[in-house]
């Protein structure tokens, strides 16, 4: 299985902290985000990197092969990251990752390694980590049937039917990776929806009969880093064992 990392965007909202620096690299108690994501996938048995860079990817490149001269990374850029979302970003690795095992992540999260482990443990092929708490209008929501199976993932989902948040980490199967690339060239290649986020192909692919199950990882840590409160909520919350 292979580890896909998506760390392109310009982070905006997390400005000044991101002025000279992508989000990635910011500091949550002694290590980046990045770094705390490649050794908990590390820890959890991974050996072979895909990561999608843009903002800054010099720095990028510079800090991975600096604390991890010896993996196997493979560095995909996305000039168009001015202008596009993370579902480009995913795009652009379908070299590396059509048919094939992964697990994606999102770049701007810090999380406890357990979240991986439960997820690789788990006897479902795709499935996703979600986080119960209560949501608001920023949150990715989820929406689930009776067998705990997404029927709707979103921002824009109703919060009162969703039961939780999805915090950014999918484990998905070969058979998924196909579905996904192929909807994927219809909404990036014909359709032009390049900013945009890669959620919205998972709806998708609902209908279709691709679907995620949830795996609830409340009772670990997490958190997404979109703005300069979320990065100091985080600071103060990150519990001293993953310090």
């Amino acid at each position: 299985m292979k580890a896909v990392i998506l760390a392109a965007g310009i982070a905006s909202r997390l400005r000044p902290l991101t002025d000279t620096t992508p989000k990635c690299l910011l500091k949550i108690g002694e290590r980046c985000l990045l770094e705390r994501a490649f050794d908990a996938l590390i820890q959890n048995g991974f050996d072979e990197f895909i990561i999608v860079t843009g903002y800054r990817q010099q720095q990028i490149v510079d800090f991975l092969q600096a604390h991890y001269p010896t993996q196997d990374i493979t560095f995909i850029y996305n000039d168009r990251y001015e202008s596009t979302n993370n579902i480009y970003s995913l795009w652009l690795t379908r070299p590396y990752t059509d048919g094939e095992e992964i697990l994606l992540l999102d770049s701007d999260i810090v999380f406890d390694p357990q979240i991986v482990e439960k997820l690789l443990h788990s006897d479902k092929d795709d499935i996703l980590a979600l986080n119960r708490h209560e949501l608001g209008a920023e949150e990715i929501k989820v929406i689930v049937d009776d067998t705990q199976k997404v029927v709707e993932i979103s921002k824009v989902c109703s919060i009162s039917d969703a039961i939780g948040e999805s915090i950014g980490i999918e484990k998905m199967s070969a058979e998924y990776t196909k579905a996904l690339f192929r909807e994927l060239e219809i909404m990036i290649t014909t359709e032009g929806l390049d900013n945009i986020f890669y959620e919205r192909a998972f709806e998708r692919l609902i209908p279709q009969g691709y679907s995620f199950y949830v795996m609830d990882t409340t009772e670990f840590f997490s958190a997404e880093l979109d703005t300069v409160e979320d990065f100091q909520q985080a600071q103060k919350l990150i519990p001293a064992s993953l310090y």
